[in-house]
């Protein structure tokens, strides 16, 4: 039996990624439509009392995340 490799987030440029491809690169990661990943995350940064927060992770894990190839 082979080894599996491990799964690792990328962010995907062009293919369904609008701004920075972080919801995409996650959607495809978990398996969920990056729609779902995108109305999420506009849920939290506007509805949430550290909105701001969530806006600065989403910099910071577009930062760290590498692009795919």
């Amino acid at each position: 039996m082979e080894p599996r490799s491990p799964r690792v987030l990328r962010r995907r440029r062009g293919q369904g990624g609008v701004i920075l491809g972080l919801c995409a690169g996650f959607g495809a990661h978990l398996g969920l439509d990056p729609l779902i990943i995108r109305f999420g995350l506009l849920l939290l940064a506007l509805l949430s009392p550290a909105g701001l927060a969530v806006i600065l992770l989403y910099v910071i894990f577009a930062l760290c995340v590498p692009v795919e190839q």
